[in-house]
């Protein structure tokens, strides 16, 4: 049995083996859904996605490395070529029953034919032992606007990041950095023990299926650990994430033969992060999902915290006032990011939000 056969028959074994408990979250718009399960006894998280279709499309071959020795310009637009299969959305179709239709508008619903390698109906992720911090992030939440000053930062997110680095939770970015775990699945690695601060790895995320480019979600990792999130970078940082972000721009699309460019790469830092260790999200341009994960008060393009760079003080984001989306469920808003957002609203003038009573309940 290959490597390959064997982490697949792991994974299926966990699958077969959790045990529905509720659900923590059903979006419509993301096809997502998020399950709370138990594998033997421990507490499971599963969440299952719907894959992007595919479909009969042109694809961008890489440009000709020859165009010097040819009349043609640097400017010359690339070669196109077509690309189609069994299980594009047209060619799959199996079945059809039609839902209704008016005029000149149909709708209908399909089944498609499915290929595990081709053409797989979802992808799978599985947290396990998953902790209740894991529990609170993948459920349903209300959420909240807070401007997080610097004094906020100082007194309240900063002591708990502290906690989270001491009781060792970036374990597994360490077995990443440095013990080859998920080798297989990295898609550049630099570093060496003369250049430790200039290097870092590149990998998927696991939001991604690794297949559809226009999809393209990877990760890149950086070595230096003195750096838990964008507010720890000074203005002496920023030759160092310039390097970084031309790094990324020219090594991606080689990686996947100029299919994606360097112009169509969103790249950007959350603040909040999932994880208090430097690392930079790289997604193309075309994909317009993922949640809130690129939105306004989550995401904050690396271009523009270069440029920040040049006009904040010598302690760089430390003294910058950052405003995000904060949930309910996160640690950080029950230890004092909720008083300090009713705080603001007061200081504002923001009147109070009304009791409501819904009458329709009572019948009325």
């Amino acid at each position: 049995m290959s490597e390959q056969e064997v982490k697949n028959q792991e994974f299926k074994n966990l699958v077969n083996r959790f045990k529905f408990v509720r659900v923590l979250d059903s979006n419509p718009q993301t096809k997502v859904l998020s399950l709370l399960g138990k594998i033997d006894d421990k507490d499971a998280i599963l969440t299952a996605e719907k894959t992007h279709f595919l479909f009969d499309e042109t694809k961008r071959s890489q440009y000709n490395l020859n165009f010097n020795d040819s009349n043609e310009d640097d400017n010359n637009p690339p070669i196109f070529y077509h690309c189609e299969n069994e299980y594009s959305c047209v060619n799959g179709i199996e079945e059809v029953t039609e839902i209704a239709s008016n005029d000149i508008y149909h709708w209908g619903l399909v089944l498609l034919k499915q290929d595990i390698e081709q053409s797989p109906t979802a992808r799978l992720n599985i947290i396990w032992p998953a902790s209740t911090v894991h529990v609170k992030r993948y459920e349903k939440q209300s959420y909240h606007l807070i401007r997080e000053t610097p004094e906020i930062y100082k007194n309240i997110v900063r002591p708990y990041i502290d906690e989270s680095i001491a009781k060792g939770k970036l374990s597994w970015v360490n077995e990443i950095l440095y013990e080859d775990v998920e080798a297989d699945r990295v898609v550049y690695k630099d570093f060496s023990e003369d250049s430790k601060r200039d290097g870092f790895v590149i990998l998927p995320n696991t939001k991604w299926d690794g297949v559809n480019l226009d999809s393209l979600y990877l990760v890149a990792i950086v070595y230096r650990n003195d750096l838990t999130s964008v507010r720890d970078l000074k203005p002496s940082d920023r030759d160092w994430l310039i390097n970084i972000n031309n790094k990324i721009r020219s090594i991606v699309p080689a990686c996947y033969n100029y299919g994606v460019h360097a112009d169509e790469l969103r790249i950007f830092v959350h603040y909040q992060p999932s994880y208090y260790y430097f690392h930079i999200h790289i997604v193309n341009i075309k994909h317009a999902g993922l949640e809130d994960n690129m939105a306004a008060g989550k995401a904050i393009l690396l271009d523009e915290i270069i440029d920040n760079l040049n006009f904040l003080g010598p302690n760089g984001y430390q003294d910058k006032t950052l405003t995000y989306v904060i949930g309910e469920n996160t640690d950080l808003w029950k230890r004092g990011l909720k008083d300090e957002v009713e705080k603001q609203l007061e200081s504002d003038g923001i009147p109070k939000t009304p009791a409501i009573i819904n009458t329709f309940d009572e019948g009325h």
